[in-house]
């Protein structure tokens, strides 16, 4: 066969193999989210509600309020959710577990973890009606049990087994999820009891994120539990002007103290927060958007370039959600980067200013 020939064959096949192979996707934002593990504190006012996504698997903590089905539904499947291989009902409050039916009602859903209680009020008893009707094995919560979700696994460390408590916020299904190098630890409303519990039962407390017990309570995160921990980030799911005065200033002092970044649901809005398995950043646009918009309303000047916290020592870039979060007396302003580290300040890592 002449050259001639077998170029032309050749270019014939390299057309129809281009041809029948599908387009190649570049998106950064999509390859980000599919190898990513991404976990979004949905604000659902006075209430919990956690989606966790890793390698095109998913899990739900908790769904807030009765009147807040939707709201989680519809975030489910905005970001591509049809089906949940676990959901957490951590405990039996409405404010955590209201919303479920409608989840378990509209999402198809492999498994629910709950603990094993006696509760029987209307809304309880409906979710786990829509966990029997709709196929959904419940799974009572087993300390030190694993399960796998995606590239990332979790494991169970409270409520422990056989305990009778006289606050139903103590059966809370407190879990620890790990990914690469990176933990989160998601408390539900445990309060102290349980993690006296906890620090007792050789766990390995320690996370680069908390979700901060029972929305901030004072009746939770003690001292120790939260030296345990000893985490970057503090999520506080709370809803705007709520009635019991979540959080309360001796839970945001200690996180304050323990040079802990927090991030709140009642000023961000929903707090999206994703891992490379190595480091963790916050990565919810809107929250940037929002608290960029209340600075440029605010009395700062234009000119203010870094924002400081006197407790925590760090530095951030004015329109980083924790800023949101810092006390007007605990803030400094630095007018460049250099002046901000010789003051002996440190940068977020959320911001990386």
């Amino acid at each position: 066969m002449r050259k001639s020939s077998v170029k032309a064959l050749a270019v014939m096949i390299l057309t129809l193999i281009s041809i029948s192979l599908p387009a190649c996707s570049f998106d950064v934002d999509e390859q980000t989210l599919n190898s990513d593990l991404t976990v979004s504190f949905i604000d659902v006012g006075q209430g919990d509600s956690i989606l966790i996504q890793s390698n095109n698997e998913a899990m739900l903590i908790d769904a807030g309020e009765n009147d807040k089905g939707t709201v989680v539904v519809d975030y489910l499947q905005s970001h591509g959710v049809e089906n949940l291989k676990y959901a957490v009902g951590t405990h039996p409050h409405s404010d955590h577990i209201g919303g479920m039916d409608d989840v378990l009602d509209n999402i198809k859903t492999e498994n629910f973890i709950c603990p094993e209680t006696t509760y029987s009020t209307a809304t309880w008893k409906s979710v786990i009606s829509s966990a029997e009707n709709s196929g959904t094995q419940i799974i009572y919560a087993e300390p030190y049990k694993s399960y796998g979700v995606g590239d990332a696994t979790f494991t169970i460390y409270a409520p422990q087994t056989n305990s009778i408590y006289s606050s139903l916020n103590n059966y809370s299904v407190v879990l620890r999820l790990t990914y690469g190098d990176n933990s989160f630890l998601f408390t539900g409303d445990a309060e102290k009891i349980s993690e006296k519990e906890m620090l007792s039962g050789g766990y390995n407390l320690s996370a680069d994120v908390l979700k901060v017990g029972h929305h901030g309570s004072s009746g939770s995160t003690s001292q120790d539990f939260l030296k345990a921990v000893s985490p970057d980030y503090a999520v506080i799911s709370c809803g705007k002007d709520n009635e019991y005065g979540h959080p309360h200033k001796e839970t945001l002092s200690l996180l304050n103290k323990s040079k802990t970044e927090i991030l709140r649901t009642d000023k961000l809005g929903t707090i999206v927060l994703t891992s490379d398995g190595k480091n963790v950043s916050v990565n919810n646009g809107s929250a940037k958007t929002e608290v960029k918009t209340r600075n440029e309303n605010s009395s700062v000047k234009s000119d203010i370039t870094y924002v400081g916290n006197r407790n925590t020592y760090k530095f951030h870039m004015p329109d980083c959600p924790s800023v949101e979060a810092i006390l007007d007396s605990n803030k400094v302003y630095f007018n460049s980067r250099e002046q901000a580290v010789n003051a002996n300040y440190s940068p977020c890592k959320s911001c990386n200013p």
